[in-house]
């Protein structure tokens, strides 16, 4: 039994220990259909239909991706859970189970894990999947790795390499947000909550991967380093040039409002914001759109992404080692 000393509160993880922190973050998981095998052994068995598995795996760091002191402990969860999904989304499937590797300090408190496990936990069960394993280790910032499986139901996965000139450009989901939420809370406000909320929390449009999969889509791409950037990475795949007219693209009001009093341009944020997890997706020509989709632009010959024809300016987006272009 660890015994907490006098500088350790009794609920830190150094205080509970490694087992006992697992025992408590696992106890309350459900499993999906797909999870043969949940935790609790060597590995997790995911049933895996069509004989393929997705996978995909992203790490937030505390002060890099997210920040402790602006979100809570199940905000924190449900945004590594969501943007992990949304590139299992963005090639036209399904998520089924999460692994998840947390390391954090020993200073930690529990609530702040089990708020984390809880917020992955519910966000992976809203869309169909299971929280199947992970693991735990010490470390000096907080630190989550997660994982995720995902299933196509026999189709055939969207790549970025797909789009062809001539095709349509178009998104769905929110723009923006979260660049208003972070230049929000980095001058230190805390409203308006739609703003705030839209960068501890992204919305992504899970369920519309399969669909645009289903009705023709050539290319699909999750929106995580902003739009340009993002049209970027399909136009550089497949040897093609993206047009994108900016005033097809809306700028909500509030949004524009919000910009306004901070000095800050909403166009930008909507053009170069990251962290909503929109998707986009190329078309082939004259493609009837499904709801809630928006023809943004066009794929031409040549390469690189243009704004109305010409270069954009400003920085396009995020690059981890190149700095912020938010």
């Amino acid at each position: 039994m660890n015994v907490p000393s006098s500088s350790q509160s009794a609920d830190t993880l150094a205080a509970t220990g490694e087992f006992a922190v697992i025992a408590a973050v696992t106890a309350e998981l459900e499993q999906p259909a797909t999870t043969v095998l949940g935790p609790g052994d060597d590995a997790a068995i995911v049933a895996a239909p069509d004989g393929r598995q997705l996978a995909s795996v992203d790490m937030l760091v505390d002060g890099v991706h997210f920040r402790s002191d602006w979100a809570s402990a199940e905000q924190i969860g449900r945004r590594a859970a969501l943007a992990a999904m949304a590139d299992v989304a963005a090639m036209g499937g399904r998520p089924t189970a999460l692994l998840v590797a947390i390391s954090a300090p020993g200073s930690t408190t529990m609530p702040v894990v089990t708020g984390i496990a809880a917020g992955l936990r519910q966000a992976a069960a809203e869309n169909g999947a299971g929280v199947v394993g992970g693991d735990l280790t010490s470390s000096d910032v907080l630190t989550l790795s997660v994982t995720v499986l995902g299933d196509l139901a026999g189709a055939a996965p969207v790549l970025r390499s797909g789009a062809r000139p001539g095709d349509i450009v178009a998104v769905t989901g929110r723009l923006g947000w979260a660049a208003a939420g972070l230049a929000v809370l980095s001058r230190g406000f805390r409203s308006p909550a739609v703003a705030v909320n839209a960068y501890r929390v992204p919305e992504p449009p899970l369920s519309q991967g399969p669909l645009a999969a289903a009705s023709g889509a050539t290319s699909m791409i999750d929106v995580s380093d902003g739009l340009l950037a993002d049209l970027g990475h399909i136009a550089a795949a497949s040897g093609v040039s993206v047009d994108v007219r900016s005033a097809a693209i809306e700028v909500p009001a509030r949004l524009a409002e919000v910009a306004s009093a901070l000095g800050k341009n909403a166009r930008t944020w909507v053009l170069t914001g990251g962290d909503d997890h929109a998707l986009a997706a190329t078309f082939p020509s004259g493609s009837a759109l499904l709801p809630g989709w928006v023809k943004i632009g066009q794929v031409g010959q040549g390469t690189g992404v243009t704004v109305d024809g010409a270069d954009y300016e400003a920085d396009p987006g995020w690059d981890h080692f190149g700095g912020p272009g938010r």
